[in-house]
């Protein structure tokens, strides 16, 4: 897929954004063909040098989060640099029009001063809580109970692990507000406010999983179970050569195909008949996790992880073998260049590395192009001359001063 034929071709976004969940639901958009323009003060928003870094500095994460994007620089505070910004968020046209940002209290930036050059504006603001007052990730997870479900069954502190879960889930719910917030307009002619709050996505969630009704009405505090798999088997064993395996029997047909292979199923009969459980059941299963998981453990431990990756492969048994970040761009980097999503991309300033496309595939398209990120400020001339009509001279006294970035 490429931009002239992506899904999203002809629609022209910009973002105002910082750290994780708005830049990512621009470049969601992005990676689909829509037109995604950057605006950034001049020298870079707060996530410009953002961690990871190469060792001369140049941020891994800008470079993850605003593939396929444009990047223009304006100075945020000057009235001029106000005044393009305000222009290039309601230029005319039907696929125009659309701001997406996590800058909440800027006036100049808001609804109700924008819209009065564009009735039709369509602004989705990101936000920690719903009144605008900022939070994080760790923030929200701390405030919303998952530290205690997460870490070994022995430990008494909280862990806040280190997945963005909701900064994720936030950026895809402002792609999926803009899109609905577009149609929406296309069918009523009218544009509209969107506010997504961190909190409110991550509150969402901990409703939809059953975590609220299972503290209201069963009157309990789950606790942790390590690695296990609540309410079902599921868990990780260590192999004779030292690697950690996970393994999931989440049905009926998976627990049975791991008693077939490990030649288990009719001493896990006995024992079912000695406790008078029903290991048919996930009840059970789970009830009885760690006295079936003392059976298997000599399995695990008297096998090689690659034995064992063989014996489970072709069977419904769910597994893999624990592996960090460097495996897979060491052992595993041949798999991850045939992944189809995958590319290596030429980063200006960074050098070669492997980058996603989008996940999304669509049955009509053999690609899902991966791109690179912008270098800050690379497109401000081209934008504001094909967007606003501005002059080679009149780009030049604005870059004299300093109303712009200059291009790199």
């Amino acid at each position: 897929m490429t931009d002239a034929d992506g899904v999203l071709a002809g629609l022209r976004v910009i973002e105002i954004s910082s750290f994780v969940a708005a830049p990512l639901g621009g470049m969601t958009l992005a990676q689909l063909g829509a037109d995604m323009i950057r605006v950034d003060p001049v020298g870079g928003a707060a996530d410009q040098a953002r961690w990871p870094r190469t060792s001369d500095g140049a941020s891994l994460y800008w470079a993850g989060l605003n593939k396929g994007k444009r990047s223009v620089t304006i100075d945020f505070r000057s009235p001029r640099g106000r005044e393009l910004i305000a222009a290039l968020v309601t230029a005319p046209g039907p696929d125009r029009g659309i701001l997406l940002t996590n800058a909440v209290g800027r006036r100049f930036l808001e609804h109700g001063t924008l819209r009065r050059h564009r009735p039709d504006l369509i602004q989705v603001v990101v936000s920690g809580y719903r009144d605008g007052s900022p939070a994080v990730d760790y923030t929200v997870n701390a405030a919303l109970g998952f530290p205690w479900l997460t870490g070994p069954e022995e430990l008494a502190a909280p862990v806040n692990h280190v997945l963005p879960a909701w900064d994720m889930a936030c950026g895809l719910h402002a792609a999926i507000a803009i899109l609905a917030a577009e149609r929406r307009r296309r069918i009523h002619g009218t544009g509209g406010l969107v506010n997504i709050a961190l909190y409110d996505v991550a509150l969402a969630m901990v409703g939809n999983l059953g975590l609220l009704a299972e503290a209201q009405v069963n009157h309990v505090q789950r606790e942790r179970i390590g690695n296990y798999l609540y309410g079902g088997f599921g868990r990780d064993f260590r192999t004779r050569d030292q690697h950690t395996v996970m393994v999931v029997a989440l049905t009926a047909r998976h627990w049975n195909d791991l008693m077939k292979v490990t030649e288990l199923a009719g001493t896990v009969d006995q024992l079912a008949g000695i406790l008078g459980a029903d290991f048919s059941t996930d009840d059970h299963r789970f009830r009885y996790r760690e006295v079936v998981a003392g059976l298997l453990r000599p399995w695990f431990e008297s096998r090689d992880a690659d034995e064992i990756e063989r014996q489970l492969t072709g069977t419904s048994v769910l597994f893999s073998r624990y592996r960090s970040v460097a495996d897979l761009v060491g052992d595993g980097r041949e798999e991850l260049i045939a992944h189809p999503m995958m590319a290596e991309v030429d980063q200006p300033g960074i050098g070669r590395f492997l980058a996603p496309g989008s996940p999304l595939e669509f049955a009509d398209s053999s690609a899902r192009t991966a791109r690179t990120a912008p270098v800050l400020g690379e497109h401000t001339a081209e934008v504001l001359s094909e967007i606003l009509g501005l002059s080679g001279p009149e780009l030049g006294e604005l870059g004299r001063q300093r109303v712009i970035g200059e291009a790199p």
